[in-house]
């Protein structure tokens, strides 16, 4: 037997030539090719459910390699799948959506047009695997079961026993080896991500491609993009890895304000990541889609759908009609898939002119197309439709071009008159389309209206006033804004140096990340973050200090707006707003070391402040925590029944938890913070990243059945 790390999340167990693998973080198959592993024979599920910010029991395409890479389905094998029971059936819940699709009852209740359902599920029908007999294969029927409740397991003569949590043993022969994923580990993309050094200009309206491969792909990431249209982000579909896929074209997910999904698959939906965002997402998908979504990450959870729901606002997209979104009109269509799929073309007016971008969607070849619509199995409008998208006159078609059982063929675009035509789902194009058409690859712009420079302006204001309570008034803005100068930064600049006196500016983050970064003389460490949104060196307006107490670095290309350090402090003390924000800005240091929010972002740790007091306990004073309030010890110790208390206990009525500590009585002195717990529930549903830290934190402290909204 070898031990082998394909990537973070997960461990390989070979035993001959067959591959056990332990975790199944997204694109761990581009992972295993790159290390040489095709007989992938048994899948583990860990007891984690995640682990930095990605899911880790990813199935569809571990499946979809045994079946057709590991040729299990030529061979008539079975994936052996261990776990426990709840993980497994929960798995493969998630499976029989992405594989299957939903069920008739499932269509009828969710309100499908009844020709759309009948088409949906004639398609569903039609690329599902099949059995012999012609029966569809259920999902049950591509694995055999092992589960760990009742002990160890055998798998074809390897004994596998959980010996704690995240933590095996497998023997085989007399020889045993130990597989430990209990320490968390970064996980990160199992492919180059070749990331941008410097900042891009905005776009009035075009496309950035974030991916544009199949899901196999060793080298590039799967296919997704980011509509950018007056001065707005939009994701179209969610790929695995965003996070990290946004940093390389030096964007933040706080700037991200929309996603549109097509489709559940695996390598356009993971969509986890958007759950811990700083401010709750808007949805654009049919009600189909949203349904499907909210029951796969419940399942890949294991939480209660409505706390899943809490992270999104959904905006139904209607097949057929136009839905006007701030600007930009939405046309959606219909796609011939082996899921419910959708495409959709956007429109935009500027300076008169019509502009048009279409995302097609995955979508089948029109010659398969045909076939379908010859046995009966598509309506006529459906293919008549398609093929008129793939006729008409656009800025930009972007279509799926990856010539597979269910994804389309370059030619079907031979007779496009788009201006430009761009294949996603494809890793290379045939020799005959190269000089015809592009392909998408990470990196890629696609402009069809170029930026102007008050789309910087609007986006400064909008940034600005989210960062006070109240309305700035227009004239400060005006002040502030004429003053002000873009900066822009390449990845791992020095924005600010530890040390250095300021210099009379303060920063507004337009674009990217950027690390905090405190160092004792010896080695730097990260002490915070700062993304778009967020200002740089202001607590120094405030406070009156001179010198830097910190370096900024970018860990993104950066685009800064500078103001006038004198202009924003004459702006502050004029409207009375010093004693708070000094107040304000301190909290936030002190609320952030809390072990319940150290994984919050500033902005998120900035709305807990406005809704958040605190006071000072002399040594030796008692306090006793009043009903509805929630408590967090933020600087000292104190004593509750004896016990030493610090910042890790909670005190009062904690949000999506039991009961803290009632009373204390503070030793040498402390400080405490106080959240009205309701308020503290409201804004958790207004950021989802609070919301999702806060369920975690107690799930991880708390006993299950004090975790009410776990399945």
């Amino acid at each position: 037997m070898q031990l082998v790390y394909p990537m973070g999340g997960c461990q390989v167990v070979m035993i001959d030539k067959r591959a056990v693998l332990f975790g199944q973080p997204p694109e761990v198959i581009k992972s295993l090719v790159r290390n040489g592993i095709f007989q992938l024979d048994t899948l583990v599920l860990r007891d984690s459910r995640e682990c930095s910010d990605v899911l880790l029991n990813n199935l569809e395409f571990p499946l979809y390699h045994f079946l057709f890479i590991s040729k299990g389905l030529q061979e008539g094998r079975r994936l052996r799948l261990v776990g426990y029971r709840a993980q497994v059936e929960q798995a493969l819940e998630v499976l029989r959506l992405t594989l299957l699709g939903p069920t008739r009852e499932e269509l009828t209740g969710w309100g499908t047009e009844p020709e759309q359902r009948e088409e949906w599920l004639n398609a569903q029908k039609f690329f599902a695997l099949k059995a012999q007999s012609g029966e569809v294969l259920r999902v049950r029927d591509f694995f055999d079961i092992y589960l760990l409740d009742d002990g160890p397991v055998d798998v074809d003569g390897a004994t596998i026993v959980s010996v704690g949590w995240d933590r095996y043993s497998v023997s085989h022969d007399g020889e045993s080896i130990a597989v430990d994923l209990s320490e968390p580990s970064e996980i990160m993309p199992p492919y180059p991500l070749h990331p941008d050094q410097t900042p891009h200009a905005s776009m009035t309206f075009g496309i950035d491609i974030l991916g544009g491969a199949s899901g196999f792909s060793s080298e590039e990431a799967s296919t997704g993009m980011i509509l950018n249209f007056n001065g707005n982000l939009m994701l179209i579909d969610c790929i695995p890895f965003v996070d990290q896929h946004l940093w390389a074209r030096g964007l933040s997910k706080n700037q991200v304000s929309t996603v549109l999904l097509t489709h559940l698959h695996d390598d356009h939906c993971n969509m986890f990541p958007m759950m811990l965002a700083p401010r709750r997402i808007e949805l654009l998908s049919t009600r189909e889609v949203y349904e499907m979504l909210l029951i796969k990450l419940s399942m890949a959870l294991g939480w209660q759908r409505s706390a899943v729901a809490e992270c999104f606002e959904f905006v139904e997209l209607v097949v057929g009609e136009t839905l006007s979104y701030f600007g930009l009109e939405i046309e959606t269509h219909v796609t011939v898939h082996s899921i419910p799929t959708i495409g959709v073309t956007f429109s935009l007016n500027h300076l008169g002119r019509k502009h048009t971008i279409c995302v097609a969607g995955d979508n089948q070849s029109f010659n398969e197309i045909a076939q379908m619509r010859a046995q009966g199995l598509l309506r006529e409008s459906t293919e008549t439709n398609l093929r008129r998208l793939y006729r008409a006159e656009f800025d930009l078609l972007v279509a799926d071009g990856g010539m597979g059982v269910i994804h389309g063929d370059p030619a079907d675009a031979l007779g496009s008159r788009a201006e430009k035509i761009v294949f996603v789902h494809v890793d290379r194009l045939p020799e005959q389309f190269t000089s015809t058409f592009s392909l998408a690859s990470a990196g890629k712009r696609y402009a069809i209206v170029e930026g102007e420079g008050d789309l910087l302006t609007i986006r400064a204001t909008e940034f600005f006033q989210a960062n006070f309570s109240a309305p700035v008034p227009r004239r400060w803005l005006n002040a502030l804004l004429t003053d002000k100068r873009i900066l822009r930064f390449n990845r791992d600049d020095v924005i600010l140096k530890q040390g250095d006196t300021t210099r009379g500016n303060v920063y507004l983050v337009l674009f990217g990340d950027c690390d905090v970064i405190a160092h004792d003389g010896e080695s730097g460490h990260v002490v915070g973050t700062r993304e778009a949104g967020d200002f740089l060196g202001e607590m120094a307006v405030v406070t009156g200090a001179h010198s830097r107490n910190a370096s900024v670095v970018a860990r993104t290309p950066v685009m800064l707006c500078e103001f006038s350090e004198e202009t924003f402090h004459a702006f502050v003390r004029s409207e009375g707003l010093v004693p708070g924000l000094r107040s304000r800005w301190q909290l936030r240091d002190r609320l952030a070391r809390a072990p319940a929010l150290q994984a919050l972002t500033t902005a998120v740790i900035e709305r807990l402040c406005d809704v958040a007091d605190e006071f000072e306990l002399a040594p030796g004073t008692g306090f006793a925590t009043e009903p509805g309030f929630w408590y967090l010890i933020v600087d000292g110790v104190a004593q509750a029944a004896g016990i030493d208390l610090s910042s890790a206990d909670e005190g009062g009525e904690l949000p999506f938890g039991a009961l803290g500590w009632q009373q204390l009585t503070s030793a040498d002195g402390c400080r405490i913070a106080r959240l009205r717990t309701a308020r503290a529930c409201e804004l958790s549903s207004e950021a989802p990243q609070l919301g999702y830290r806060l369920r975690r934190y107690r799930q991880a402290t708390q006993e299950a059945a004090q975790c009410e909204w776990l399945l």
